[in-house]
């Protein structure tokens, strides 16, 4: 390991245990072992980005430019052409790709889907955004996160690829954003769409509103529906340890609706999720995860015998099993 691979991989780890400590233990107990590293970089170079554009004392003008400079970053280093000069948390994204140059990998998909999700909340501080733009939001960060998962926990076994496979992440971020509602709406970030809005005569503020609970009402279902999916999808995933990771995903946030519920969908209303262990939902999701970590039955001569051979690539020495 070079001596700028160490700093920035101690930078990485140290931005992500000070941001996210759930983060922080999941990378550190399910991540292939070679890719660790990697996957710390990766959260913690946006989430030094996301912290940036969320300076107060920035223009949208400013907020842009440091997003440009971002992108071109990525750009370069993909056509291995990297700056001369990069700071050390942008040395974190360097070291990144260097390591798997490829740009249709799924790091690749990842870094790019991230940036879009930055430049999308760098432009839109103060300013009403559509449905079509909320959709879209959602769908480059449920692409994103869908990436990373599978690129960082259990590589080696190919995750299948449908309609569903984005679809936890996607509920996990509408969960995500009526949490930090609030927040966000004293930041100048507005979650709810400009149609809505326009058509009732509400301001993104009026988070009491009985037309606001309603939406929120629609936008918690729509989550819920989304971890469905997202939990039968996670079921066929072949390994372990990225099963039991997606599972404790949603377990996470559906606690967060069941807090938003208990409220009657008034987002202004402390929200206080029941603890991890508290909660009948989330044991039984656990419970799932955990189930369906267990080895599964090899087929029998019969199964094997109607069906063509599973081919799957080799485990890197370094991986784990599963």
């Amino acid at each position: 390991m070079s001596h700028l691979s160490s700093i920035d991989g101690q930078l990485a780890r140290s931005i992500t245990w000070r941001a996210s400590r759930h983060t922080y233990t999941t990378i550190q107990l399910l991540a292939d072992r070679d890719r660790v590293l990697d996957a710390f970089r990766a959260y913690a170079y946006f989430r030094w980005v996301d912290d940036r554009i969320d300076l107060d004392r920035t223009t949208t003008t400013e907020r842009l430019a440091f997003l440009a400079r971002q992108a071109d970053l990525l750009e370069a280093v993909y056509h291995n052409s990297p700056p001369e000069f990069a700071a050390p948390t942008e040395q974190m994204l360097i070291e990144l790709i260097r390591r798997d140059p490829r740009p249709e990998s799924g790091l690749a998909s990842y870094l790019r889907n991230m940036m879009d999700v930055m430049r999308f909340d760098a432009r839109r501080r103060g300013r009403w955004i559509t449905q079509s733009e909320l959709d879209g939001y959602t769908r480059s960060l449920a692409l994103a996160v869908t990436e990373a998962l599978h690129y960082f926990i259990g590589y080696a076994r190919p995750a299948p690829r449908t309609p569903a496979r984005t679809s936890a992440a996607s509920a996990a971020h509408i969960t995500h954003m009526l949490r930090d509602t609030n927040e966000d709406v004293a930041a100048g970030y507005y979650n709810i769409p400009r149609e809505l809005l326009t058509a009732e005569g509400l301001a993104p503020s009026n988070l009491d509103h009985p037309v606001y609970r309603a939406w929120v009402q629609q936008r918690v279902a729509q989550a819920r529906r989304g971890f469905e999916l997202g939990r039968a999808y996670l079921a066929r995933v072949d390994s372990r340890r990225c099963r039991v990771a997606g599972f404790a995903y949603c377990a996470r946030f559906e606690a967060v609706l069941d807090a938003i519920e208990r409220n009657q969908y008034d987002l202004t209303a402390p929200l206080r999720p029941r603890s991890f262990l508290s909660s009948g939902r989330t044991w039984r999701t656990v419970a799932a995860a955990l189930l369906s970590a267990l080895p599964r039955p090899r087929p029998g001569p019969e199964a094997l015998s109607e069906a063509a051979p599973r081919s799957r690539p080799p485990l890197p020495r370094a991986d784990r099993s599963s």
